[in-house]
């Protein structure tokens, strides 16, 4: 078995196993390399998301509040779903975060776009 010496840098990847390499890690179909979400796209969808909920909460509380015990829905039922509206707004505020924090690395990483990251002319 070869080492590498210490003066000589050692290349991770030629080093790695297909047994050691985590299956997550893999390939599995076509898709790019440099394959990334789209974040103005993701950006819209959440602020949609984000009202909506919100309104949803808002109104189902409401409702949930407005509501006797004889009223069909039944306020435990709208209050159930005013708890799910409420998760599904804390999903969309988590996912407009990641979308922060992957533009400030962008833009502390020089990129302006997800597309300079790769060169065309480069093959991995």
């Amino acid at each position: 078995m070869s080492q590498t010496p210490p003066h000589e840098p050692r290349d991770d990847r030629q080093s790695r196993s297909p047994a050691r390499t985590p299956k997550r890690h893999r390939r599995a179909g076509t898709e790019p390399l440099t394959a990334r979400s789209d974040l103005a796209l993701r950006t819209v969808l959440s602020t949609t998301a984000l009202v909506v909920f919100a309104l949803a909460t808002a109104g189902f509380a409401w409702w949930a509040t407005c509501s006797s015990r004889d009223s069909s829905p039944s306020s435990t039922v709208l209050s159930v779903l005013a708890a799910v509206c409420g998760l599904l707004l804390l999903v969309a505020v988590l996912d407009l975060a990641v979308i922060r924090r992957r533009r400030s690395a962008q833009r502390s990483q020089g990129l302006s776009s997800p597309r300079a990251q790769h060169d065309p002319d480069e093959r991995p």
